[in-house]
């Protein structure tokens, strides 16, 4: 809420701008997190189907799961750095958190 006094308006809009990037970069890290356990499980059952010949089939198509889902990885943080680019247009591009 603006006050007038330019020192508290910019604090609320520093303030404000500050949560809604933290925000995003949550956000994104849970979809990362979660994109990556899934790859992990798609994986590890993939492996132990393969135990049998006939759940062999069906760790194939948990291979190829979890083959797409490395494909995903990539577009999430292609998805964050348009995100955060709008947020804070002409700020240097992030890679410390770059999930």
């Amino acid at each position: 809420m603006p006050t007038g006094d330019p020192h508290d308006e910019t604090g609320a809009v520093l303030l404000r701008f500050g949560h809604e990037e933290l925000v995003v970069r949550q956000r994104y890290e849970v979809i990362s997190i979660v994109n990556d356990l899934l790859i992990a499980v798609w994986f590890v059952v993939g492996s132990v189907l393969f135990f049998s010949e006939s759940t062999a089939t069906a760790g194939t198509w948990l291979f190829l799961l979890g083959s797409i889902q490395l494909l995903i990885r990539p577009a999430i943080r292609l998805r964050r750095r348009i995100h955060l680019r709008r947020l804070r247009p002409g700020a240097p591009a992030e890679t410390a958190r770059d999930f």
